[in-house]
């Protein structure tokens, strides 16, 4: 007899472990399989102890400038196997608190490999054996893995992913990064901060192509003034593998092409779901190149079976699949009778995004040229955190915060920020689009003093000609 359940979840990464977190909470019996690690990718292997590595390298980058605030650190070094035991031990730290979140819910775990039979039923495979699980509702959360190159396949030893990257058995000397998405851009900071010399690659015309462009230049000067040779409109055409280092050819944008000796690469093109051979093509799920169509709550074109996370349409981020989780589990719990519960569709407008190099980038909503496209007139308004006392006694005063509102509502339909701590102030914003907002309510709002926060209101004072500080 299989084993029954409300609820069952498919991956335990932040989508998966807190849609079954959410269900359990509204009295659902809810099991989660995991074939590897509960938390998944990012608790892992991706955001979380790449964040810790990043620190390292932050806490390293103020060392070595200490004199600028009137202190003295000399000898200073780095231990890069010590690094990633600290960064290690964040991810085991939090590893052991989702185990613990189970236990306390009463989710059940199964650890294996899960594939839907139908609907209602997924089998489990593991050393122990095979299990069938019955459930009234499926949540397919598998994540993503790194896209690969063709030409250049990952191997662990010189040819790299993101996974690679956070365990290095070495420390590199000259990186070459391919691509200038958040996990390359952070990972070329990370190296660069730890002394490499580093090399960023990018098809597009600017780097970090999703963001604002005056982000996008501001970022590419930053980097540089940084020491990193960064090259825009270019591509790798080839990389040739040897026992001591990794030689690429790259052309250019003027069409010229080069050649270069590296000894790593960093593969950072993007991202593959991590949905074949897991039952979708047997019940006829609708997916497009891997990534399953659903609509504003989950659902999928299959009764019972729901989807959230990186298997869905973007952006791939962990906040997005945990809200995503939530949505689902209360909109299934809904159609279990709960009529306590009342889901909305996931806006995908005011999910926000954040990059942690250095300097930090953090945005949300429309760039001003992606406004301009959608036929709104705008307001721009932009503050240097040159002319924020916060920032400049902190010895952070690069950046800038720059909003975009409609000229005829004043709605805020974007925020794009750049410099220190942003990743934290981001969230004002977001709130700020979620309770639809309008640059009235932003300007009469009260920001402390003395934080880097007040750019963000200085900014929208100057959409409108009223900025105090410059």
């Amino acid at each position: 007899m299989a084993d029954q359940y409300d609820v069952i979840v498919l991956g335990s990464g932040p989508g998966g472990y807190v849609a079954a977190i959410r269900a359990a909470q509204l009295g659902l019996k809810t099991a989660i399989v995991e074939r590897e690690n509960l938390g998944g990718i990012c608790l892992n292997w991706g955001c979380i102890p790449t964040k810790a590595l990043l620190r390292s390298a932050e806490v390293y980058h103020q060392m070595k400038h200490a004199a600028a605030y009137g202190l003295a650190a000399e000898n200073i070094t780095a231990d890069i196997a010590a690094v990633v035991k600290r960064s290690r031990g964040v991810a085991k730290q939090l590893n052991q608190g989702v185990t613990h979140l189970m236990k306390k819910n009463k989710i059940v775990v199964h650890m294996g490999t899960g594939v839907l039979k139908s609907a209602t039923t997924l089998e489990v495979t593991s050393d122990k054996g095979t299990e069938t699980l019955s459930g009234k509702h499926i949540i397919v959360a598998t994540g993503a893995r790194a896209r690969d190159l063709p030409f250049a396949k990952a191997d662990g030893e010189r040819v790299w992913t993101y996974r690679h990257a956070m365990t290095p058995k070495e420390m590199p000397t000259r990186l070459l990064v391919i691509g200038s998405g958040a996990i390359g851009i952070e990972f070329a900071s990370f190296y660069n901060d730890m002394g490499a010399d580093v090399t960023v690659v990018e098809m597009m015309d600017r780097v970090v192509p999703v963001e604002d462009a005056d982000v996008s230049v501001f970022l590419e000067k930053a980097l540089k003034k940084q020491g990193m040779t960064i090259l825009t409109g270019a591509g790798v055409e080839s990389i040739d593998v040897g026992a001591n280092g990794v030689k690429a050819r790259i052309k250019g944008k003027d069409g010229a092409v080069t050649e270069g000796d590296y000894s790593h690469v960093i593969v950072a093109v993007g991202i593959v779901p991590n949905t074949e051979a897991i039952g979708l093509e047997t019940l006829g799920v609708k997916a497009e190149r891997g990534i399953i169509a659903i609509d504003g709550y989950g659902r999928t074109n299959v009764k019972g079976v729901w989807a959230i996370g990186d298997v869905t349409p973007g952006p791939w981020l962990a906040h997005k699949a945990s809200h995503e989780g939530v949505i689902a589990a209360e909109s299934i719990a809904a159609e279990l009778g709960n009529k306590d519960v009342h889901p909305h569709p996931m806006d995908r407008a005011n999910i926000p995004g954040c990059t942690y190099c250095h300097p930090q980038i953090a945005s949300v909503g429309l760039t001003e040229a992606k406004a301009k496209e959608a036929g709104y007139g705008v307001k721009v308004g932009m503050f240097p955190f040159i002319g924020n006392g916060k920032a400049i006694a902190l010895g952070e005063s690069e950046g800038f915060v720059k909003t975009v509102f409609d000229e005829k509502t004043g709605e805020l339909l974007g925020a794009h920020m750049i410099g220190a701590e942003v990743t934290e102030m981001v969230q004002g914003f977001v709130v700020g689009k979620t309770l639809e907002t309008t640059e009235a309510e932003l300007m009469h709002t009260v920001f402390p003093h003395p934080t880097i926060s007040e750019a963000m209101h200085e900014s929208v004072l100057a959409a409108y000609g009223r900025a105090l500080h410059i």
